[in-house]
This record gives structure tokens, C-alpha cells and sequence, in this order.
């Protein structure tokens, strides 16, 4: 995509401000074609209007930080997600490699605000001496914490903040600026690869902040950023911490989702769903490479897993009683896309990145088969393929031959890929304005958050696919790595250290140790506890520095609220335990008389940072909460 002129810019800026229900002046466009070139350009520049400082939608945004949504309100989305913030600056990062050169100062800012990141103590933790504080979902957009009660912690943020860097860092190295890509850009790389490395096989919230296990799309872009990461790492002559870890990632990665008909989307979890979710397509569409082998560790696009997986999770949505919107859709054309099909947030509705999602997916298996110059299919392909070319048989298909049935298999392929975008096409605003949803039931309007950033880049990177532009091919010439015949359940301890030259404050390592902090507290939904104390590691009494605690263990028997925190060692600390109450309520504090007082252990720099040294297993005392029914 060449450079956009300021008078287009300045013309697609006004078009951006206009909202999803007020698109008259922007003409749908009466073919395909027309649509993507048009909503390709109106998309990134909305992703431009939520980008701090100068974004027209998020005042009050640091500089490089993504804001996922202007949406304030029912959603609130108006913070920063580590995930969905890498996800877009892999985009944008994308579009600079293919000529969009006005884009690399928002590459610039983003490095920047990510060093400071990375060091910002949060509910996740802090960022010594373990880097568990890396693990934080999301963040306020002037780069402080965010503190209330989440999902936490999310394990996939750092793996794909660091693809974006490395994918900046190798067009750094080939254009003469090795020193700034080994001493800016590779510390904070350095430290997110650590994390994946010490991380990988622990538990950890899925790509929806909803379910607690091992989640596909996250041991996915595991595996790819430890394999470019210590690709990158000896280009640079650097010592990648955790990259060792990769063989163990990608044997988990193939032996522990597949079902024998679908990858199962959240495992190590009981989440009482059938395990087909979007996850699972998008986690390939984030790994695709256009030259690896369709049998690549990483489990590619054109591999015939994820094949009969597309379309186990595509057939899914094609319950018009569940999904009206899907009424009357021939097997062989594209469909509105949710999440999964339990979905009940905002009623379950599609999604717009997921079903120019299943587009992509399909745009780059094609493109593979294409490269390749031949297409397998087996038995567990066998159906996908029957679905759109009902007279596919179990062979090899070269594109060798004067008789050759490629060319006619790949456009069957890219005519469904055509069809998953044109549904996208059919329920876009006139204006172009990509809400985070769109309802299953007529009128099939936008729901959910406005404007939703990641709705945005998500159509760009289908664009540059349908427009047969690719990423730099990330896979070794001979494949990502070789699976093990045995999995081991390993981790690598991680090293840490702020990336100062990319502008991260240089904080200094303390000895803490860390206190699991336990409290019995009946609570209604809604309701959430903190812990709050008179030193800074807890807020310094300050309810809004409290340290939000965790429910996942409450049950009726033992109303359980907890938090490992790692305080300064050696300490004398007061505490007590807050309620924070919903609908705008003033938070109510545990009664004066139960006066917590705890003795942190003494520094010991020969223990064990992972080590629990105190539980406190306390119980609420004083006033409980009531809901204030909003």
C-alpha cells in the first residue's frame, strides 16, 4: 500500500468521526473489489484515531499506546490490552514494510510505551524479580495500572507484543540500524521472550479473558515468537532466554488440543463448551507464513488439522435457530462468525475480525497451496474440501499436468474466502465504522463497543491478503522445529531488566518476598475485595491502589478471595481488606479492630523467588455489602 496524501488523510479522518449510525455520505460500493480498496484505507486510518497522543478518538492517551475502544460506556473498552495492542502494531508494522513509511513514528512511540510498561507494578505483579507482572491484561491509557477485578493473568500479550518487535527489528537489521534494534528494540523483546519461556505451561486466561486452562491461540503464538525470537537473537549475537523452550511448546501445541475432528480451543479448563471457538483460527492466521510446509510444527493454515477444524467451527454457526443472520446460507458460502456458540456476552452476536478472520484463514491457505505448487488432501481434510469442490478425493493435486484440478480446487477456495468477505462487506456501516459486533437477529445493526480497533486491523491484514501482500516469512527453510516424540512439562527461568535506552524508568531490583494473602469474604456478584496496607506495595491506604484479589477459588463451602503479592522483604506492614461495591458505591473497609499486622520475612537471596512464604488465611470482619441494583 503506497503513502496516503494529507488531503485523503485529513477527508478519511472526517469520514472516521462520523458514528455507526449516521453512515449516509459514504456510498457502499457495488463490488467487492471497490469495498476492501476503500474500507482497507477508512480502517487503518480509524486505527490511527485511537493511537495516543494525537488519536482523534482517545484524548488523554499516552503516546504509543493503542486504545481498544472510544467506548466508555456499556462497553467501557477505553484502556489498553497488551494482546489486542500487539495484534494492531503488528498490522501497522506490516503496512510500513509495505511502503506506508508516515506509519513508523507510531512504531517509534509504541517502543516506547512498552518499556515503560513492562515495569509497571499491576494485580498481575511486578515486573522483578520474576516478570509476572508481564502477564497483565490490560492497562489505563496514561500508562498506569489498571486495578479492578479481571481475568488475570493473560499469557499471550507478551508473546505478540514480541512477533511485532521482531518483525520491526529484522527491517531495522536490513537497513543499517543493527545497533538500535540490538540495544532498543531487543530488550523489550528480550523480556517478553523470557516470560514465554518461564511461562508457557502455566495456567493462564484465554484469548477472550474468560476461561482459565491452556488456550490454543496462546501456546500458538508462544511457539512462534521463542522460534523467531532465537532466530532473531543470534542475527543480533544475543543470548535469548527461554527460546530454548520452543521443542517443548510446539510438542504441546500438536499433542494436546486435537480432539481427532477439531482443535479444542481451552484445555486444562472446565468450562462445560464443546471447544469449538475462533481461537483456533485466528491462532493460525497469526503464526501463517508463506512458505512453511502445510505439516510445519506451528500448525499453518493449509494443514489438514486445521482444515477439518475450520470447519468444524464454521459448521457450528450455521444453526439459523441459533444464528437467524445465517438463514438460508448454502454450505459452500461464507457466514456471519461469533466467538463460540455458548457465547452469551451481549447475546452472542458475530463478530466482524473474526469473520474477515475466516476470510484470511482462507486467502492464506490458498496462497500456500499456491507457493507450493501442490495440494494434499487426506481423510481429515477430505470434508472441508467436499464442502467446495464435492468431487475432492484423497490425492495429492499438482499443479504439474495439462489436466491439472489445482487451479480449479484454489479458486473454489478463494471464492469461499470472497464469500466470508463479502458478508463482512454486506454488515458494514455506509461510513465504513467497524463496531466490535453485529447483531444474529434483524436488523443485524453494530453492538457492542464502537470503533473497535482490533474489528479495524483485522480487516486490514485480510486486505493485504486478499491483495497477495504477505509478512516476511518467519519459519527456517527447514521448518520451525522438530517435535519431540516426548513432551516434558519444563520452563526456563526468565531474566529481567528494564529497557531503559527505549525510555523504561531504571528501577532497581528489591528483595521481596512474597505473601499469599487469604480472606474468607461472602460477596454478591459484582462485588469485588482488595487489600490495602500503609506501605507503597499496597497502595499506602489508598483504595485505588489497592491489590484487587482473585475469586477463582470461592465456592459456597469457602468463600475464598486471594492474591500472591511480592512485598519488600524485611518489612512491618498493617493491612486490611476492602469491598468494592458496585454500581458507584463507596467502598466499604474492614473494621478498625481487626488491625492485620504482618512480619515480611527478612531478605534471602538464595530463595526461591516463586516461593510463598506467609499465607494469612484471614476472614472479613465488619460490614458487608449489598448490591445498588444497576
Amino acid at each position: 500500500m503506497g503513502i496516503i496524501s494529507a488531503k485523503s488523510i485529513a477527508w478519511l479522518s472526517v469520514l472516521a468521526a462520523c458514528s455507526i449510525t449516521n453512515g449516509s455520505n459514504l456510498p457502499r460500493p457495488n463490488n467487492l473489489d471497490a469495498f476492501v480498496k476503500k474500507q482497507r484505507a477508512i480502517s487503518l486510518q480509524n486505527v490511527l484515531n485511537n493511537i495516543g497522543p494525537d488519536g482523534s478518538r482517545v484524548p488523554g492517551a499516552a503516546a504509543g499506546v493503542i486504545v481498544a475502544s472510544p467506548s466508555t460506556v456499556n462497553p467501557d473498552y477505553f484502556y489498553t490490552w497488551s494482546r489486542d495492542a500487539a495484534l494492531t502494531m503488528k498490522m501497522i508494522v506490516d503496512e510500513f514494510l509495505l511502503g506506508d513509511k508516515r506509519l513508523q513514528p507510531y512504531i517509534e512511540d509504541f517502543i516506547h510505551s512498552q518499556a515503560v510498561i513492562q515495569t509497571v507494578t499491576n494485580p498481575s505483579g511486578t515486573f522483578f524479580p520474576n516478570g509476572a507482572g508481564l502477564g497483565e491484561p490490560k492497562y489505563n491509557v496514561d500508562l498506569t495500572r489498571y486495578n479492578g477485578a479481571w481475568g488475570r493473568p493473560q499469557r499471550d500479550g507478551p508473546a505478540l507484543r514480541a512477533i511485532a518487535l521482531i518483525t520491526y527489528s529484522n527491517w531495522l537489521l536490513s537497513n543499517g540500524q543493527g545497533k538500535k534494534a540490538k540495544t532498543v528494540v531487543w530488550p523489550i523483546i528480550s523480556n517478553d521472550l523470557s516470560y514465554v519461556g518461564q511461562y508457557w505451561n502455566s495456567t493462564g486466561f484465554d484469548l477472550w479473558e474468560e476461561v482459565q486452562g491452556s488456550s490454543f491461540f496462546t501456546t500458538q503464538n508462544q511457539f512462534r515468537a521463542l522460534v523467531e525470537g532465537g532466530v532473531l537473537a543470534k542475527r543480533i549475537g544475543v543470548q535469548c532466554t527461554g527460546c530454548d523452550q520452543a521443542a517443548q511448546v510446539a510438542c504441546f501445541l500438536n499433542e494436546s488440543y486435537w480432539n481427532g475432528e477439531y482443535f479444542i480451543a481451552n484445555i486444562n479448563s472446565n468450562d462445560g463448551r464443546t471447544g469449538k471457538d475462533a481461537n483456533t483460527v485466528l491462532g493460525s492466521i497469526s503464526v501463517f507464513d508463506l512458505n512453511a510446509r502445510c505439516d510445519d510444527a506451528s500448525i499453518q493454515p493449509c494443514n489438514s488439522r486445521s482444515l477439518s477444524n475450520f470447519k468444524a467451527f464454521v459448521d457450528s454457526f450455521r444453526d439459523s435457530t441459533l444464528y437467524p443472520i445465517n438463514k438460508g446460507v448454502p454450505q459452500a458460502k461464507g457466514i456471519a462468525l461469533g466467538r463460540y456458540t455458548e457465547d452469551v456476552y451481549f447475546t452472542g452476536n458475530p463478530w466482524y475480525l473474526i469473520t474477515a478472520g475466516a476470510a484470511e484463514y482462507l486467502y492464506d491457505a490458498a496462497a500456500q497451496w499456491k507457493a507450493q505448487g501442490s495440494l494434499t488432501i487426506d481423510e481429515t481434510s477430505l470434508a472441508f474440501f467436499q464442502d467446495i469442490y464435492p468431487v475432492a478425493q484423497t490425492k495429492t493435486y499438482s499443479s504439474k499436468g495439462k489436466y491439472s484440478e489445482l487451479p480449479r480446487i484454489l479458486k473454489a477456495v478463494t471464492n469461499y474466502a470472497e464469500s466470508f468477505a463479502e458478508v463482512v462487506q454486506k454488515y458494514t456501516p455506509t461510513d465504513g465504522s467497524l463496531a466490535e459486533q453485529f447483531s444474529k437477529t434483524s436488523p443485524f445493526n453494530p453492538t457492542s463497543a464502537i470503533d473497535l480497533t482490533w474489528s479495524y486491523a483485522a480487516f486490514v491484514s485480510m486486505a493485504e491478503r486478499r491483495a497477495g501482500q504477505y509478512s516476511p516469512s518467519w519459519i527456517p527453510a527447514k521448518g520451525s522445529v522438530v517435535v519431540p516424540q516426548q513432551c516434558t512439562s519444563g520452563s526456563t527461568k526468565g531474566v529481567y531488566s528494564p529497557a531503559t535506552a527505549a525510555g523504561a524508568p531504571d528501577i532497581n531490583a528489591t528483595c521481596t518476598s512474597n505473601v499469599r494473602f487469604e480472606v474468607n469474604a461472602t460477596t454478591y456478584y459484582g462485588e469485588n475485595i482488595l487489600v490495602a496496607g500503609n506501605t507503597t506495595d499496597l497502595g499506602s491506604w489508598d483504595f485505588g491502589n489497592g491489590w484487587p484479589l482473585d475469586a477463582s477459588g470461592y465456592t459456597g463451602q469457602r468463600p475464598l478471595w486471594a492474591a500472591t503479592i511480592a512485598l519488600t522483604a524485611g518489612q512491618t506492614i498493617n493491612y486490611a481488606y476492602v469491598r468494592q461495591e458496585d454500581c458507584g458505591q463507596d467502598p466499604i473497609w474492614e473494621s478498625a479492630t481487626a488491625n492485620r499486622t504482618l512480619v515480611i520475612p527478612p531478605c534471602d537471596p538464595d530463595a526461591d523467588p516463586d516461593a510463598i512464604l506467609i499465607v494469612t488465611n484471614d476472614s472479613w470482619q465488619g460490614q458487608t455489602g449489598s448490591t445498588g441494583g444497576c
